[in-house]
């Protein structure tokens, strides 16, 4: 097998670490084969590549979802810069519902996430000029789009950064508690 997979404690999410073969020239990095995540019990139909830049550390995106029909798995890398990465359980029902798993993901560390469907996700950045590119296995659909507040305390996520560091859209800013948003049922996201 061409990649390393370490699961992160929360049903589905996962580490993987792509082999990089570099040399005097640069490197070499197969970052995405079906073949190999289907080896690895990830067999999950990518349709959609997104691209995100951002300019100074403590941008922080989400935490987003979308809900089923349209709910997405997501694979993500960054390819400049770092970020602390975070997948919430949002599955009603689920033993696990509202915890949370963070990883630092960096070019640096040349390390991915997968974010099941079922779970929020979001990032800060922890570096200026964070590029981050992820896979998504639907596209991106506005009636299904969902948000959670990023500083919800039944949640407790331990962002890296002080609260009055981040920079948040509007949007994010004005999402609603975990308690009070429209999640998924275990049943819909197995």
């Amino acid at each position: 097998m061409k990649i390393e997979v370490r699961p992160l404690g929360l049903d589905g999410v996962v580490e993987i670490i792509p082999r990089k073969f570099g040399d005097d020239r640069g490197f070499f990095s197969e970052t995405w084969n079906s073949r190999d995540l289907a080896e690895a019990g990830m067999d999950i139909p990518f349709v959609q590549d997104n691209h995100s830049y951002s300019a100074r550390a403590g941008v922080l995106r989400g935490l987003h979802y979308q809900l089923p029909p349209r709910a997405q798995d997501k694979l993500i890398r960054v390819v400049r810069g770092a970020i602390f990465d975070v997948a919430v359980d949002i599955r009603k029902g689920s033993p696990d519902f509202g915890k949370w798993v963070a990883l630092e993901v960096s070019a640096a560390r040349w390390n991915q996430i997968l974010v099941p469907k079922g779970f929020a996700h979001g990032f800060v950045t922890l570096e200026p000029d964070t590029e981050v590119l992820y896979k998504t296995s639907d596209t991106y659909s506005a009636e299904h789009d969902r948000a959670i507040r990023f500083d919800d305390p039944e949640i407790g996520i331990k962002w890296p950064l002080p609260s009055d560091a981040l920079q948040l859209s509007d949007k994010d800013r004005a999402a609603p508690h975990l308690v009070d948003a429209e999640v998924f049922s275990y049943a819909q996201a197995t």
